[in-house]
């Protein structure tokens, strides 16, 4: 016996940016226009190393499906990227290619940390083992878990779309934002 299809019917409408609409047209400020492109077109660059790469998998499979909310793109050459997406533990030694990685990302750009590994070190509190990717780069979206689920990286996703719409266009050259580029020795 199949189980009966189950249709979701919460389904909300895209919020349209403020502006003037009339009979065949509507006008906003160009900052509502990328805000939007930018929330809704999110390509991000998996740098999995352990079993969080496993849920991120499960996260972007049909069941999931990260692709309904705007990221469904994934890039595997930093420079075609906007998110970093660090899952997984990240050892001393390779703690300089994560940032290396993260400095040839154009513009802007955000970082998730995804699990406990990624964001504290996890159960490997050693030598060996970066306690946390906030070390050596910013990170602006930390996801729990060990291994989070599906769910929380999606909730995280959906953070960092409301991150990304609320962003100003010049936020880059704030100097507030400049202060923490310094702090991590990034020009």
């Amino acid at each position: 016996m199949s189980r009966p299809v189950q249709y979701n019917t919460n389904l909300k409408p895209a919020v349209i940016p403020e502006g003037y609409a009339g009979e065949g047209y509507f006008s906003t400020t160009f900052d509502k226009i990328v805000e939007l492109g930018r929330k809704n077109s999110l390509w991000p660059l998996p740098f999995a190393t352990s079993c969080c790469g496993i849920e991120f998998m499960a996260t972007m499979a049909s069941h999931y499906d990260l692709g309904r909310f705007g990221a469904e793109r994934l890039g595997f050459t930093p420079r075609q990227c906007d998110v970093l997406l660090v899952a997984g533990t990240i050892s001393k030694k390779l703690g300089p290619v994560l940032r290396q990685v993260y400095l040839q990302m154009a513009e802007p750009r955000w970082v998730i940390a995804m699990g406990a590994c990624a964001c504290t070190g996890g159960i490997f509190d050693s030598y060996s083992v970066l306690q946390g990717i906030d070390q050596i780069i910013p990170v602006d979206i930390y996801v729990p878990g060990c291994p989070p689920r599906p769910e929380g990286l999606i909730d995280g996703v959906l953070k960092l779309q409301e991150l990304v719409q609320g962003e100003s266009l010049r936020r880059r050259n704030n100097p507030v934002y400049q202060q923490l580029m310094e702090s991590y020795g990034i020009q």
